[in-house]
């Protein structure tokens, strides 16, 4: 597939006539920084026709962090942030069908907001919870609605993540050539696009969650603008050494993690065995783990990719693209802006291509990601 800038896919629309069946793709990632939607088109190569960023405000945000650990009267309030991220998610469908009028959307891709990741835990099951009230959705925004897209890879066997592998082999695969795909999130996860089509994928473990975590913490900012503040510390090899210990990073795939695993209290462990340490230099550490745990894994398993594209949010932390790229020596690292689709629309537009194969009754897993027994067609439909 080829892809384009949503600059470039803007300009062609005002050019030719809307004729392409158009899908919106909602995404809210585990950095919980708000949601990401996108109206794509998938025809004629994947053609973004606009996108929106909407920060959560932070009661809701503060509300959904807190959902990833037990808490009182859980139930009740899951509900609720259930009901309040609809609404925030139909801001982001009015936005976007605002700034691409012409554009005739078949249906969207609600991925929600992921609290809890247990796959294969417990009972030989496990669970995955993504909060969403696609129905809430369906009916404010008048359009079928895809959701529910992780939950039939688990009763498969699968992990249920990543999912996004499927479509960084049809955006961003060419034959011939190892490639990888990596997207920085609140986690990594990292998708191996083999020369004679293989792919394979897995969660390499933290990517934004800790530094934002850390950043919040010590400055109240959001996040560590551009890596700055990583960048004035110094890697503490001590605290790095313990903290790549940690047994998800031995684990072999397939595999996927979350806030589950790499949380505020599992740093703050580590932190017992470095009293008084900067927290400057916690923040370079904390950068330069992220680094590593793709490194790799990227070594491991794809020694001779030629090249490694960044999206999510850390393709924008300037130190976490140096320090990715001084892991890989001789490897090109790039955001996938170069390769035509911009970092920050990645996710969404692969919810709605997995929106789009819903509707076409065409599996949105690859069993050799995930580990489920077989292909399966994702997600549920609410029609509008």
């Amino acid at each position: 597939m080829t892809t384009e800038s949503a600059t470039e896919s803007a300009a062609r629309a005002a050019a030719e006539p809307a004729t392409s069946e158009c899908f919106i793709g909602l995404m809210s990632g585990t950095s919980l920084d708000g949601i990401d939607g996108v109206i794509a088109s998938f025809d004629r190569g994947v053609r973004v026709a606009a996108h929106v960023h909407h920060p959560f405000d932070e009661a809701l945000r503060a509300e959904l962090l807190a959902l990833n650990a037990a808490g009182e009267n859980e139930l009740h309030r899951a509900a609720l942030a259930a009901n309040a991220l609809a609404r925030a998610c139909a801001k982001v469908v009015a936005a976007l069908r605002e700034r691409a009028p012409d554009c005739p959307i078949r249906a969207v891709g609600a991925h929600g907001q992921t609290v809890r990741h247990r796959p294969g835990q417990f009972d030989g099951t496990g669970y995955t919870l993504q909060l969403n009230a696609p129905a809430l959705l369906a009916e404010l925004t008048g359009l079928a609605v895809v959701a529910d897209f992780r939950s039939r890879d688990l009763a498969a066997g699968g992990q249920a993540a990543p999912l996004v592998p499927v479509f960084h082999r049809a955006c961003f695969g060419r034959p011939g050539e190892n490639r990888a795909v990596v997207n920085i999130g609140g986690i990594s996860n990292l998708s191996l696009l083999a020369a004679d089509g293989r792919v394979t994928g897995f969660d390499c473990g933290p990517g934004n969650a800790l530094m934002d975590g850390w950043v919040q913490q010590h400055l109240g900012a959001a996040f560590d603008e551009a890596g700055h503040w990583a960048a004035k510390g110094s890697v503490i090899p001590g605290l790095l050494v313990q903290a790549l210990d940690e047994p998800y990073f031995a684990l072999k795939p397939p595999k996927s993690t979350g806030r589950d695993d790499f949380h505020a209290a599992w740093l703050q462990r580590l932190l017992l065995d470095q009293p008084g340490a900067d927290p400057r230099d916690v923040q370079a550490t904390l950068c330069e783990l992220s680094a590593q745990a793709i490194a790799r894994d990227l070594r491991r398993h794809l020694p001779d990719a030629a090249s490694l594209w960044v999206c999510g949010g850390g393709a924008l932390n300037r130190e976490l693209m140096r320090r990715l790229s001084r892991a890989l020596p001789g490897l090109e690292v790039e955001s996938t802006e170069k390769a035509g689709l911009p970092p920050l629309q990645v996710e969404a537009t692969a919810f709605a291509w997995l929106a789009r194969a819903h509707l076409k009754g065409e599996p949105g897993n690859l069993p050799s990601v995930t580990g489920a027994e077989g292909l399966r067609v994702l997600g549920a439909l609410y029609p509008p």
